[in-house]
């Protein structure tokens, strides 16, 4: 028995093979990713590429150096690395100043701060104030923050100074009278560290002298007092007297002896005898002048002694002060610090900021980023639950 066989030429029915059609690529894309990269990526587009305002930078370098100083060498560099290097004050005094309510102030003194950095015609989100800022002198402050950067290089002790503006020559007039700034503060360190020194050596000097004055007056006092200009020079006319008056006692002796060995009754020897006695007891008397009781010269030069002492050390002291006050003032005729300028500030003729593509770059990949570690944090919850 022959079967029949039916054969069917033509399309097969999309129901009889089971086809599906392929969505658009957008349709593919979850609706997070839209909502959390592809919004803010496309803001910042709308944003950088039409709206934001072009910033001019004007930057200038300078070093804050001390009269002498020298490049840091290779370990020096290497040591500041580690922390054990000298600390760099008078650099980041300057860099506190530049961006100091003072240096607003005196910046304000010559130019109208809230004019340039917000003129007309710029973006709302660039200029100052802000939509949400205020026009408070602290507002303003953290406004000019916003412009000014200044930042210092360990390794060259170059200090750089960038300062932002919607106008070339405002960004240059502005940099410029910061760098003035900076320059006029390191002068008053200056002037107030060598008045300082100046003013304590002058101090010291008048103390010194005032005490030498003292020191000759109690001198003075005491002459008058007991009627000797000089005590010790009395001690020793009175010892070189005393000494003389021995030696004619041991003349006398020795003369007695001589005769008294010729003629044992002589009547000189009363005489002899006699003249020794006396010349003992002047002896004796000059003896008791210079020591041996109240009136002696002995308390009187001890009293001298100490007020020569006295007047030396007083009169070495003036001299030592005068000699520091004239190294002092000499010292404060050289200037000590220094802020030389490295490159003057510059006049762009460009804008550099904002960097548009970096910006919106950036947006993107810190939105991608978001969204990768919130689809793995979903990823992880999903699977732990259906664990």
């Amino acid at each position: 028995m022959t079967e029949s066989k039916l054969n069917y030429i033509g399309p097969i029915p999309k129901l009889l093979a089971f086809e599906r059609e392929t969505p658009a690529w957008w349709r593919r894309i979850p609706l997070a990713a839209l909502l959390i990269v592809g919004l803010p990526t496309l803001l910042a587009m709308i944003y950088y590429l039409l709206i934001a305002s072009p910033r001019y930078v004007s930057e200038t370098q300078f070093v804050v150096r001390a009269a002498g100083q020298s490049t840091p060498s290779s370990l020096g560099v290497a040591l500041q690395g580690v922390g054990l290097a000298p600390t760099q004050t008078d650099a980041f005094a300057v860099h506190e100043y530049i961006s100091s309510r003072d240096s607003l102030t005196e910046l304000s003194r010559r130019y109208e701060i809230a004019e340039i950095l917000g003129p007309q015609g710029v973006d709302a989100f660039s200029r100052y104030p802000r939509p949400w800022e205020g026009r408070s002198r602290e507002a303003l402050h953290k406004g000019f923050q916003r412009f000014v950067t200044v930042g210092y290089d360990s390794s060259t002790g170059i200090s750089t100074l960038r300062v932002e503006a919607f106008r070339p020559r405002d960004a240059q007039a502005l940099t410029e009278a910061l760098l003035g700034g900076g320059e006029q503060l390191v002068n008053r360190l200056n002037e107030r560290s060598s008045a300082d020194a100046v003013a304590q050596a002058r101090q010291a000097r008048d103390d010194a002298r005032a005490r030498l004055a003292a020191a000759q007056s109690q001198m003075t006092a005491f002459r008058n007092r007991e009627r000797f200009i000089d005590p010790s020079l009395a001690a020793r006319e009175g010892s070189q007297l005393i000494g003389e008056l021995q030696t004619e006692v041991a003349r006398l002796r020795a003369d007695r002896a001589q005769v008294s060995a010729e003629a044992a009754s002589s009547p000189q020897l009363p005489v002899f005898d006699s003249r020794i006695r006396a010349y003992e007891r002047q002896i004796e008397a000059e003896r008791q002048k210079i020591a041996g009781d109240a009136d002696s010269l002995a308390p009187m030069i001890s009293a001298y002694e100490d007020l020569t002492l006295a007047r030396e050390l007083a009169d070495r002291e003036l001299t030592q002060a005068t000699a520091a006050l004239i190294t002092a003032e000499q010292q404060a005729r050289r200037q000590k610090l220094y802020l030389d300028r490295v490159v003057s500030p510059s006049l762009p003729d460009e804008p550099a900021e904002p960097r548009r593509w970096l910006a919106i770059l950036t947006v993107f990949a810190t939105s991608l980023l978001i969204y990768g570690i919130g689809w793995l944090i979903y990823a992880g919850v999903r699977e732990h639950r259906q664990d």
